[in-house]
């Protein structure tokens, strides 16, 4: 099965949402929760701050918390279903040539690795397997975002079960295979590409002051640095 994660208030992108549900077999539109419209009972309710270590040292915005839902839905969509597995795309994505190698070579592998990422930016490590140009790894560090991935049923069971509540960004906690058990597979190239800022860009992101961003990074650096410790245990 395929689904598209799409938010309905983001009319820049329903263009390219469809056009994916097109071209991909056997997918259909999944709405993303929109966390700015959820009340903040709601989203006190799905956010457990401090849960997990190394603690995330931001506050969730509206808009993360709602990407982490859209991919728990999804995950549930599976788990529901009759499928073994699911490919999972966010309504920013294009394909690209070699995208057929790349989601032949995931499906081949993503009933032993649960889940495997389709990579928007290039990526390094020893080769697992491969076809045509599309190179599947497994970095000790696994890459942020959550562009695409084919995520086989059980690891979506893991993943709800380990995920309710939640303390951070999706693909923050996707890099936690000391918690999860989960190590992920990566392909790159993908045959994805990015077009965020092509139509409207993030939905997620929000402006900072400078003094904001650079408090941020500092953050940002330290947690990172303890995820790289984590990764190579």
């Amino acid at each position: 099965m395929g689904l598209v994660i799409h938010l309905e208030r983001a009319t820049d992108r329903r263009a390219q949402a469809n056009a994916l549900v097109s071209q991909l077999p056997f997918a259909a539109l999944l709405p993303a929760v929109d966390g700015a419209a959820m009340g903040a009972d709601a989203r006190a309710r799905a956010v457990q701050p401090g849960l997990l270590k190394p603690a995330y040292p931001f506050e969730l915005r509206p808009g993360e918390i709602g990407c982490f839902l859209s991919h728990r839905a999804a995950w549930a969509r599976l788990v529901e279903s009759e499928a073994e597995a699911a490919l999972i795309i966010e309504d920013d994505m294009a394909l690209e040539a070699g995208f057929a190698d790349a989601l032949a070579l995931a499906q081949r592998n993503v009933a032993q690795m649960g889940y495997i990422q389709f990579q928007t930016r290039p990526v390094t490590a020893p080769a697992i397997d491969q076809q045509g140009q599309s190179v599947l790894m497994q970095p000790g560090l696994t890459p942020l975002r959550t562009s695409g991935q084919l995520v086989a049923r059980w690891a979506a069971e893991r993943l709800l079960a380990l995920t309710e509540p939640f303390d951070r960004p999706v693909d923050t906690f996707l890099q936690m295979h000391w918690h999860t058990g989960l190590r992920l597979g990566v392909i790159s190239p993908s045959g994805l590409s990015d077009r965020t800022e092509v139509i409207g860009g993030s939905t997620i992101g929000a402006k900072k002051s400078l003094v904001e961003r650079l408090t941020r990074e500092w953050h940002r650096a330290r947690y990172r640095a303890a995820v790289r410790r984590l990764s190579r245990g």
